[in-house]
């Protein structure tokens, strides 16, 4: 990339200037001229200078070059020098005799002009003094606008500049694309960081050379994600096989990364520009994982979804002060007696809508995540759970552990662990009666900061378990170090393993895991009596799923607990 004025002369504060010109007298005139005040580097043709840019690095302020040359033309030397990322934010000075080349030198980047025969000595220093004046200016912006990584706007600038487009073409149908890369952070992982950046570096050449062509403008918004404006396209697939194209460029496997595309097409421009965007993001998220399809457009449906969430965002604070969240619980068996016995409850979450009855889990507990809302949510779930399980134990005279999932939002609230301490202090509980359940694929992000609050809550005497053990991509290496009390394997490879031509390997894998860190492991989503003897007889130590009970209200779990009683 373009290194900046500043970065250049941070230890030589003269400036330097690159003069090229076949005739020896204009050149030696010119360098008597300037180096008073700047460092002048010379050369006699179009090839010797950009041998000379290459061998400084492009570390040049003013390129003053003569047009009519023998061999290479300064119209030919112009056009090499703006091919090169690194070369062509170097400012130009046409040196000519030649009114009718000053079109052409314009169209070709050149800034400024000096005519033959030269002016006066303080009009050339006047010139060359304002265009690298200009120059440093524009490089000071251009670092303030754009990502260092790949040249492109950042999110900032991004968004004010889509404004002027829509001003400069308010009759003009716009795209607005969300391009992303699949589980990117494994490629960083798994290659290293400088690789990483380089497939970024690379995706953000091609989407700018697009997009330019195009005539729409382009930004890395964070991490892996960039956001496209442009005029409409229509075949978007060949952007997203373009993109592909210029990451194979140089040896880098396309089998590596998979990027994912997001459509929202003629966009309403009656609507924030971010949310625009956010409906190009909804429309990426639908094929999140899907290896047969890369691009997906916002349409109806997504748009109906869209109305559908933002009801339930609208609603969720007066859910939660009128109790539509009820809490269910569903039993968790230990198999290892000759006759199975409730060992603890895992505390789920419905809504019941007055408008719009029973809703999913899966609809509402992603979408809080994502707006910030499921903190509220947990903690209104701890609360009630807590308060279920002193209630048992007064009335019932049983205490059974109740386990409640910590989201990964949760795991960066530096006061959770107070927060637990204070829930067992007001429903006079113990931190044996209170089981703490964290997806796996929290600790596979930030994981220092995410271990650091789960030895905290160790420390208070919570046991911990893992659950959706499996799918969070985590390395054997990393599994055992991390603080860990069960391991809690998710539903699928229960199903994958019992259905025909199942394969059992993965369920023995990780009962070895669990045995091999001395912990229990826990089996849910089973279903029949079969699934659960097989489970048993392969060493699996917990089972939770319909076979026993599905989740069910609070009064009818207390079956469960008057049977223990």
């Amino acid at each position: 990339m373009f290194k900046s004025h500043k970065e250049m002369y941070a230890a030589n504060r003269r400036r330097r200037v690159l003069i090229v010109d076949d005739e020896i007298m204009n050149r030696e005139l010119l360098k008597l001229i300037l180096e008073d005040e700047y460092e002048v580097i010379t050369a006699p043709d179009g090839e010797t200078a950009l041998d000379t840019v290459r061998k400084y690095d492009g570390g040049f302020s003013l390129i003053l070059l003569d047009l009519l040359m023998p061999g290479m033309h300064g119209f030919k030397v112009i056009e090499k020098l703006k091919e090169d990322e690194a070369f062509r934010r170097i400012p130009i000075i046409v040196l000519t005799a030649d009114a009718e080349a000053e079109v052409e030198s314009l169209k070709l980047g050149a800034v400024d002009f000096i005519t033959k025969p030269y002016p006066v000595r303080e009009v050339i220093h006047a010139r060359v003094k304002r265009i690298i004046e200009l120059s440093e200016d524009t490089d000071i912006i251009r670092s303030t606008e754009r990502d260092s990584l790949t040249g492109l706007y950042n999110r900032e600038y991004f968004y004010r500049y889509c404004r002027q487009l829509d001003q400069l073409n308010n009759d003009a149908d716009m795209d607005a694309i969300v391009l992303d890369a699949q589980h990117f952070r494994l490629i960083n992982e798994r290659y290293g960081k400088a690789y990483g950046d380089e497939v970024l570096r690379r995706i953000g050449w091609k989407v700018y050379e697009i997009v330019s062509e195009s005539g729409g403008i382009a930004c890395r918004r964070e991490a892996d994600t960039f956001l496209i404006y442009c005029p409409h396209l229509g075949n978007w697939q060949t952007l997203i096989d373009n993109v592909y194209a210029g990451l194979s460029d140089g040896g880098a496997s396309i089998s590596r990364v998979r990027l994912r595309m997001g459509i929202y097409a003629n966009v309403d421009k009656g609507i924030e520009l971010e949310r625009r965007f956010d409906r190009a993001k909804m429309a990426a998220d639908t094929v999140r994982g899907n290896y047969m399809s890369s691009c997906a457009l916002y349409d109806k449906a997504l748009h109906e979804r869209e109305i559908y969430e933002e009801k339930l965002l609208e609603d969720f604070h007066d859910a939660i002060d009128n109790h539509q969240f009820m809490v269910y619980y569903q039993p968790k068996f230990d198999i290892r007696p000759s006759v199975p016995r409730l060992a603890s409850a895992e505390a789920l979450v419905r809504w019941v809508h007055p408008e719009l009855g029973f809703i999913s889990p899966g609809q509402f507990i992603p979408l809080f995540e994502e707006n910030g809302l499921i903190q509220r949510l947990d903690l209104y779930v701890w609360r009630e759970a807590s308060s279920m399980i002193a209630d048992w134990k007064k009335r019932l005279g049983v205490c059974v552990p109740v386990s409640v999932n910590v989201s990964r939002v949760d795991m960066h609230d530096p006061n959770l662990a107070q927060t637990f301490e204070t829930l067992l202090e007001e429903y006079g509980l113990t931190p044996d009666e209170l089981l703490l359940e964290i997806t796996e694929s929290a600790y596979t992000q930030d994981s220092a900061q995410i271990i650091s609050n789960v030895n905290r809550l160790r420390d208070l005497g919570f046991r911990i378990e893992m659950d959706d053990f499996g799918t969070g991509y985590s390395s054997l290496s990393m599994i055992s170090t991390l603080p860990i009390d069960a391991l809690k394997m998710d539903m699928t490879f229960i199903r994958n393993a019992f259905r025909d031509g199942g394969d059992m390997r993965l369920i023995e894998m990780i009962i070895d895991i669990a045995d091999y860190l001395s912990v229990p492991v826990i089996a849910e989503g089973v279903e029949t009596e079969e699934q659960m003897k097989t489970l048993k007889r392969m060493g699996c130590d917990l089972v939770q799923g319909y076979f026993f009970s599905k989740p069910v209200p609070a009064a009818e779990y207390e079956s469960f607990l008057k049977l223990k009683a």
